[in-house]
């Protein structure tokens, strides 16, 4: 099969994709990977076709925060959803196809199935456009509204009403009407049954896989960190491509509750959410801009983090308690299943973080760890990525 997987956005969006295509790759199909520029994530060994954007520098520009993007809609944020939505119907016409697996934001996937007459797959790395009364679309609000939950789910038709002039100029460059496009064949979500239960309203196309994760065996450990690794109890924190707010000021808070709590600490500075100023250094704290979660979480006695989806199955499936510092969009939606589940004491959101409040949550961690080693037990036998395949595979 010839496959093209695109997807667009931060680390988070991009990995699970590349760990796919990597999989389709192994399993002998031709894959071309559709991407983002410089995302941090291994791409070595697969067929790339670069968007022409960097999620991450726009990121480190402004900022994660809705006031921002509001602010530079024009300038930055249209300019580059363009390049997005157009871009991959260009990509995806040279190509030609037999099926097109996409992230949400890659909104000129139905028009491309619909001109190359092919399955066209979602991927809802998040649970955000399939509507289910079980609970609320994430990033929406995380209060249970019962039936009314399947209402919140309308907000996802709002990014193509944003840019309703770039999917039409998609549309002309692959010579389809808009009016004429099918809902995708298949819905995959790369998460676990342990994080979220299936509900029972979700239609037979949808499928819960389990985290798309790489197959490789894990590289070689930086010296630095190894030493750091046996020196004793540490907690991990990072925030990825968060970015908002004082990182000094929440570093401090961090490293100050990491402390009162008794533990060392590796801090990841990621692009921004922490900033560590000198005067805060010791031997108990290793500070990385970044760090293979596979080696650190298993041995942390907690991970501190932002709740991306991608963090939270990591820390789960590693047995590692997450404390969640919740910044934007779906991290709230996440914080507030993972304490429903016992898996985690209550959220703190990030700008009522302080070092009180995290030591206490610190402290709790402890009593939710039976939970995370059940669902680590559940997610160490799941295929996710294998499941994915298949589904996509079945559907030419």
């Amino acid at each position: 099969m010839r496959i093209l997987i695109a997807t667009a956005g931060s680390r988070g969006d991009v990995e699970p994709f590349a760990n796919l295509a990597r999989r389709a790759v192994a399993e002998g199909h031709d894959v071309l990977l559709v991407v983002p520029d410089r995302s941090g994530v291994d791409l070595d060994g697969l067929d790339v076709a670069s968007l022409g954007v960097d999620f991450n520098r726009m990121i480190t520009d402004q900022g994660v925060s809705a006031l921002g993007a509001m602010r530079s809609f024009r300038s930055v944020v249209r300019p580059l959803m363009r390049a997005v939505i157009v871009e991959t119907a260009k990509v995806a016409l040279d190509y030609r196809p037999d099926v097109v697996v996409a992230h949400p934001k890659i909104l000129s996937a139905p028009l491309i199935a619909e001109a190359l007459n092919i399955p066209h797959v979602l991927v809802e790395t998040v649970p955000a456009m399939t509507p289910t009364s079980a609970f609320p679309a994430a990033g929406t609000v995380t209060r249970n509204l019962g039936r009314a939950n399947r209402l919140t789910y309308r907000a996802a038709g709002m990014a193509a009403a944003m840019f309703r002039s770039e999917i039409d100029e998609a549309a002309r460059l692959v010579a389809v009407s808009r009016r004429t496009v099918a809902s995708p064949v298949a819905t995959l979500m790369p998460i676990s049954p342990a994080i979220l239960a299936r509900p029972g309203d979700w239609p037979d196309t949808v499928h819960l896989t389990g985290p798309w994760l790489d197959d490789r065996a894990p590289g070689v450990v930086d010296p630095v960190v190894a030493e750091f690794l046996e020196g004793g109890p540490y907690v991990y924190v990072g925030f990825g491509s968060m970015a908002g707010g004082d990182p000094i000021e929440r570093a401090r808070s961090v490293v100050q509750a990491v402390r009162d709590h008794g533990t060392r600490a590796i801090l990841a500075t990621g692009l921004g959410g922490l900033d560590v100023p000198r005067d805060l250094l010791g031997p108990d704290l290793l500070v990385v801009r970044s760090t293979d979660h596979g080696r650190v979480l298993p041995r942390a006695v907690a991970a501190v983090h932002h709740g991306g989806i991608g963090t939270v199955q990591a820390a789960t499936r590693a047995g590692t308690v997450s404390v969640l510092v919740p910044f934007i969009a779906d991290q709230p939606f996440w914080g507030a299943r993972l304490h429903a589940q016992g898996l985690a004491p209550a959220p703190i959101p990030r700008r009522a973080l302080t070092s009180k409040r995290l030591t206490a949550a610190l402290a709790d961690a402890a009593s939710h760890q039976g939970g995370v080693d059940s669902a680590a037990r559940t997610m160490n036998q799941e295929q996710g990525t294998r499941e994915a395949l298949s589904v996509i595979v079945s559907l030419v």
